[in-house]
């Protein structure tokens, strides 16, 4: 295991280098990795708790917009940066821990984080008056919170981490986010996790506290989410409550459902491809983007239930293992021929 998460991290912080190069525009790829963060956030407790949340939207939003009001009324953006992220995880364990100890079926969870995520779009739509504002932050309505610091470089405060180096810090904690939740899913935790969606009720049998694990996990994934809203109000430099839209909440389970929700590496890739062609489709008018998006939900949910990555991920490995079985055959033929050679 520590072998394969070694390889896998050389590989991704490869592939986080080479992307720039690769990619000519740095500032789409940059939304393009925040994208990854986020479906990554709905396919852990999705993918492997068994938990259909439709509000991931909520806890990026409140992401993005605890760190635009922290900004503003801290001095330091790292301080806001933090603050930012605490926001979200509290809210998700809170609205969690409602949700689970309240014994919620599958279905009326779903609804009730839609529920909670349109009501944040319509509460911040609303806040349009000068009565509206947090310390010296005005919410501002629908136009949104304009004009906040964002994240500096940590050895030079004078620098803004923009362009590359705003993307490489993105690439950095989407990275760190994966490893973590691999290694998070080989621990008792992810076990006990993965067990929980398989049987709940043989697991709460065993004795283990259900409730509290998926707590637990769906914190974790508010705690991505969150990170991910911070990472995109640096992007965009302004907060608005299209965050919290139901467009926004839509795109992320359709992300998760074509990239594949059974891996982590899935929703990564549903968000890369599915983010740059609406990046692509937002530069013509001759066909719409959201047919598009719903045509390639429509084909992946009849061809390919499991996903991309999970229907993918055995031909690799059978080619993987015919390679493997040539070498060691070759290798053996060779260690046969130096034998009849030393007699």
């Amino acid at each position: 295991m520590l072998r394969e998460t070694a390889f896998s991290a050389a590989v991704g912080l490869a592939l986080l280098v080479v992307a720039p190069f690769l990619f000519d525009d740095i500032y789409t790829l940059t939304v393009l990795t925040i994208y990854g963060l986020l479906a990554l956030s709905l396919g852990f407790i999705w993918g492997f708790g068994g938990i259909l949340c439709f509000g991931q939207a909520a806890f990026f939003g409140l992401g993005a917009y605890g760190f635009a009001i922290a900004s503003i009324n801290f001095a330091d953006p790292w301080i806001a940066a933090l603050v930012s992220l605490i926001i979200p995880a509290l809210f998700a364990a809170a609205l969690g821990a409602m949700l689970f100890y309240g014994r919620l079926s599958d279905v009326y969870l779903a609804v009730v984080t839609l529920v909670v995520t349109l009501i944040l779009f319509k509460f911040m739509n609303s806040t349009a008056g000068s009565a509206y504002k947090i310390g010296d932050a005005r919410l501002g309505g629908f136009n949104g919170i304009p004009g906040f610091d964002t994240l500096t470089l940590p050895w030079d405060s004078s620098e803004y981490l923009i362009n590359e180096y705003l993307y490489y810090f993105c690439a950095l904690v989407l990275l760190l986010a994966y490893l973590s939740l691999r290694w998070l899913l080989t621990a008792p935790f992810g076990r006990i996790l993965i067990g929980i969606r398989e049987n709940e009720l043989r697991a709460e049998l065993v004795g283990y506290d259900v409730r509290l694990v998926k707590t637990l996990a769906f914190a974790i994934g508010g705690l991505l989410a969150g990170t991910s809203g911070m990472l995109f109000a640096n992007w965009a430099e302004i907060v608005t409550p299209a965050l919290f839209s139901l467009s926004q909440s839509a795109e992320i389970i359709i992300w998760v459902i074509v990239g594949g929700a059974g891996s982590l590496l899935g929703p990564i890739v549903g968000a890369f491809a599915l983010g740059a062609l609406k990046f692509f489709l937002g530069q013509q008018t001759l066909v719409n983007n959201l047919f598009v998006l719903g045509s390639i939900l429509v084909v992946t949910v009849l061809f390919l239930p499991r996903g991309i990555v999970p229907t993918l991920t055995p031909f690799f490995r059978k080619r993987r293992r015919g390679a493997k079985a040539v070498g060691q055959g070759k290798r053996g033929r060779s260690s046969r021929r130096r034998l009849r050679h030393a007699r």
